[in-house]
């Protein structure tokens, strides 16, 4: 399941053959379709495996894919998306909202049936209190906050009606505004520390604002990371580092029994952690997982292919929403050429990556835009492996071994700097150790030293927020929907510990950005950033490697079980009564 907030924002987040569109199924006979089991019944758990803990669950600061997956349960927004269709749709907003006609302001109505977990009304405070904490300059959120730029004012007309006032026209607007976390304001800010803060001055110098909002911004983001409380399904139970996250459902959700929203049928969600995929997989073998959400590759083709295991589970391969990439830290000394980077590409045997570490289960891309998506520019050249053509820019770069050690130098600010680099990667994270090993394995032997540094995923992601490193191997999720690339690609987030970790800064491509947000003509914004993606290509600020299938796998009582365009839906499944392992403990609240 992914966010209401990610699908209607467009969100990226960090994570850990035949059609393309073609989603398999390996089967045996088995209850598999709810015409065998019957209506779908609450109870039993789901235990869902994770490869590291979060960062933490305050759903404004956390930017991770895990902190994601859990937050998706136990927060909502004022729209969402058809799953299917992705089309939008009214969630806590009784309806789409009215847009005046110039699209600079945007009204929406609340529902008055919606309520917290803790029985609190969902209202037009809290609306107001959500927009103003992504606004808040002490809140740390730069990545969420990108998205709200244009926003300059919002007001209640009444107490279950908010008017948001932009002050300029960005075509995704409707999603963004409609796409905010919904946080209650009584447990988030029990002091109303922001009463006093409006969105209209938050516009203005930090420093002018009152002392409450520093207050406020340091105390949400420290007390809120482990004890999420929100309107959804699931209800927060608790957190035990490097064990499990538990998650109950909501026995008195708002949302029970009403048509169009989302039924919660499954007692516990349990996401367990285990940081070592052969682990995982062993411990999925053994019944105490019931579903891995990405498999290696090596385990989806020998690992995951015995009667007995397909007896038991049920695998779905599609390819995900997500791409890979080798990000060079461009103010680095080495990696500010862009030669440099280019010929990086060109020893990046991207083909054979895919071939021996995917085992064919990818392709490779040369954008961050989805492979399938009309904005990705088809007509890119992709680079090749070429060891001659990267030797050849290096020494055009000025890179030579002039001190015979057999490693390449260059003088850089008056200092003889060695090619000596190091790729980070998170640990447990065998897929991207194997693509940085495969690159090493190519550098060395001209005259290159580099070497790999697996890292604790909270350790790792620090490092990357605040540019601690040389090169690292990472991916996105990427947007299903229309793209809007202002979050990773523009100059401003590179700074605050925004999503442009790397440092990546053009002046053209912030202006490309910036002119794609106001541009509501689609076939213009695909031009747009065929130009965008063409600079991209030509300084390769990234080393883009490949978008992957994903093969899914799931315990073969749990019912519902089907792929959408953002993957699987948890949400929807459940399990007959018959076959359930964990009895009922949900009891009125």
């Amino acid at each position: 399941m992914r966010p209401s907030w990610r699908l209607i924002v467009a969100l990226l987040f960090i994570i850990g053959c035949g059609d393309k569109n073609e989603v398999k199924v390996a089967d045996v006979k088995a209850v598999t379709s709810t015409e065998d089991a019957g209506k779908p019944v609450t109870g039993d758990w789901l235990i869902y495996h994770e490869l590291s803990d979060p960062e933490q669950l305050n759903p404004l600061t956390s930017s991770d894919a895990g902190a994601s997956d859990i937050n998706a349960f136990i927060f909502e927004t004022l729209l969402t998306r058809e799953p299917r269709t992705l089309e939008i749709k009214p969630f806590i907003a009784e309806t789409r909202p009215e847009i005046a006609q110039d699209k600079l302001t945007y009204t929406f109505k609340i529902r008055k049936d919606a309520r917290f977990q803790d029985g609190h009304p969902v209202t037009g405070e809290d609306v107001l209190f959500s927009v103003t904490a992504v606004k808040c300059p002490f809140v740390n959120a730069p990545f969420l906050r990108v998205y709200y730029n244009s926003l300059i004012d919002a007001e209640l007309i009444d107490p279950y009606t908010i008017r948001f006032v932009t002050k300029e026209r960005y075509f995704q607007n409707e999603s963004v505004l409609g796409g905010i976390p919904l946080l209650p304001r009584h447990y988030y800010d029990p002091d109303n520390l922001l009463k006093r803060v409006t969105v209209k001055a938050l516009a203005q110098d930090p420093a002018t604002l009152p002392p409450e909002a520093k207050r406020f911004g340091d105390q949400f983001n420290k007390n809120f990371n482990r004890n999420p409380l929100g309107s959804g399904p699931y209800k927060f139970n608790g957190w035990k580092t490097g064990s499990d996250i538990e998650l109950i459902r909501n026995h008195n959700y708002w949302g029970n029994g009403k048509e169009g929203i989302d039924q919660p049928h499954l007692d516990r969600l349990k996401f367990r952690i285990v940081n070592n995929m052969d682990a995982a997989l062993n411990r999925l073998k053994s019944g105490s997982l019931d579903y891995m959400e990405a498999l290696q590759p090596v385990q989806a083709v020998r690992g995951t292919a015995s009667e007995r295991f397909n007896r038991e589970f049920k695998k779905y391969e599609y390819y995900a929403p997500t791409y890979t990439y080798i990000g060079w830290n461009n103010v680095h000394p080495i990696f500010r050429d862009k030669r440099v980077r280019q010929a990086m590409t060109y020893f990046t045997d991207r083909k054979l990556i895919v071939k021996s570490v995917l085992f064919g289960l990818g392709e490779v891309v040369d954008s961050h835009i989805y492979l399938f998506r009309p904005e990705y520019d088809k007509s890119l050249v992709s680079y090749p492996f070429d060891r001659q053509k990267a030797l050849a820019l290096l020494g055009e770069a000025g890179w030579k071994d002039t001190d015979g050690d057999g490693v390449l130098d260059k003088m850089i600010d008056g200092k003889r700097i060695p090619l000596r680099f190091e790729i980070k990667v998170n640990s447990g994270n065998a897929l991207r150790k194997s693509v940085a090993l495969v690159l090493l394995d190519e550098l060395k032997k001209h005259g290159i030293d580099a070497s790999v540094r697996e890292l604790d995923w909270t350790i790792f992601l620090n490092d990357v927020k605040n540019h601690h490193f040389d090169a690292v191997v990472l991916g996105w999720q990427m947007s299903t929907i229309e793209p809007d690339a202002y979050q990773v690609w523009h100059s401003s987030q590179a700074a605050n510990k925004g999503s442009n970790a790397i440092s990546y800064k053009n002046a053209r491509v912030d202006e490309i950005l910036e002119q794609y947000r106001r541009e509501f003509d689609a076939q213009k914004r695909i031009e747009m950033y065929k130009e965008f993606q063409q600079i991209l290509h030509e300084e390769q600020p990234y080393t883009f490697l490949f978008v992957s299938k994903r093969i899914s796998v799931v315990h073969r009582r749990f019912q519902g079980v089907e792929v959408f365009p953002d993957g699987l839906r948890p949400i929807d499944w459940w399990v007959p009564t018959r076959i359930q392992k964990f009895a009922s403990t949900i009891t009125a609240q």
